[in-house]
């Protein structure tokens, strides 16, 4: 069984802005509260079986802002469990119980926590404090655990760390076993309550270290915009290593898409929206993204676990044609699944 899940940013609302949701954080703005369960509920309509919070927020001050708060620390970069608060989580415990009420069961969400190292090359660069960055590891479970403990309405299902540097940014100066060792302990907690955990990493090419991580289960790949990512990518290592991928299978990179509509047109796509509609009827449809699953699966099999979207949707101009792409992949995926079952080659 392959599930639907999505990386968690999603577009703003009309005439509201990142810094209107930062203040909106900082002041517990109701409007927000219903923002968030607005986007909530479109990711639930579009059928994702597992949505992600929507995450509106800066991904590293959402949480540096917490742990670098020292009425919050317990140790300097230490947060204490019970400030380690993720606000959009307890924002959607009511779109939580409403789901109950259609239901009759607990909505399965996905939890997506920045990193250690993102956490860490962000406040800190290049420089290699094995202590610092255990510390940012240690916080980084808080939010986990935390998440875990009051999630009434819901049900955390799915936890992602968010490593996009791994593999990509050369800053990063630790040892593959100091790294290691920290994912492992920014992932403890979800692994002893044996909640699916991942790693969303934007290259795949050091999955190997993840491989050394007892407690991460599942190594996220943006193979829809990338297919070449899934050649990096060696079947009998998630095999002998007991790991799974949870793969894109629909584009995200909103600016690469648009740039090739723009040669396409001759034009400025983004003067002319009604053109950027082309990307859901005919570069990103149900039968490409069942294509690109079909491929990945020919290759990995049961190894794939999840599919969605290469990445967040928070860069896309509207809500309506990123909640399309999702209903797209969505498709796409049960399309899929359809067929395996019937048993048509794949």
């Amino acid at each position: 069984m392959i599930l639907f899940d999505d990386i968690g940013s999603y577009p703003l609302p009309e005439g509201i802005s990142k810094e209107w949701i930062a203040h909106g954080v900082k002041n517990n703005d109701p409007k927000l509260i219903k923002i968030l369960r607005d986007a909530m509920q479109q990711k639930i309509d579009a059928g994702v079986d597992v949505p992600t919070y929507p995450q509106y927020q800066d991904m590293n001050q959402q949480f540096l802002g917490i742990i670098n708060d020292e009425s919050a620390q317990e140790e300097p970069l230490i947060v204490r469990k019970e400030k380690a608060r993720i606000m959009e989580l307890s924002a959607i415990e009511e779109t939580g119980a409403e789901y109950y009420r259609k239901n009759g069961k607990k909505l399965d969400v996905r939890i997506c926590v920045t990193g250690p190292v993102e956490l860490y090359l962000k406040q800190f660069g290049g420089t290699a404090y094995k202590d610092v960055l255990d510390a940012f590891a240690t916080s980084t479970d808080r939010f986990i655990a935390n998440s875990i403990d009051n999630a009434k309405q819901i049900r955390i299902a799915t936890v992602s760390i968010d490593e996009p540097s791994i593999g990509i940014n050369p800053q990063i100066m630790f040892s593959e076993s100091d790294l290691a060792e920290a994912l492992e302990k920014a992932t403890r907690t979800s692994a002893s309550h044996k909640i699916d955990t991942e790693i969303h990493l934007h290259s795949p090419l050091h999955y190997k270290l993840v491989c050394n991580v007892p407690s991460i289960g599942i190594i996220g790949v943006e193979s829809a915009a990338n297919p070449s990512y899934l050649d990096l990518v060696d079947k009998k290592d998630l095999a002998d290593y007991d790991k799974f991928l949870r793969i894109g299978v629909s584009r995200t990179d909103i600016f690469g898409m648009a740039a090739a509509l723009n040669e396409k047109y001759g034009t400025n796509v983004w003067k002319e929206p009604a053109k950027l509609n082309e990307i859901t009827t005919q570069m990103e449809t149900p039968d490409i993204i069942k294509k690109r699953l079909e491929k990945a699966y020919r290759i990995f099999g049961g190894r794939i676990k999840y599919a969605g979207p290469d990445c967040g949707l928070g860069s896309w101009p509207s809500q309506e044609l990123a909640f399309k792409l999702l209903q797209n992949t969505g498709q796409g995926i049960k399309e899929f699944l359809k067929s395996a079952k019937s048993g048509a080659t794949i």
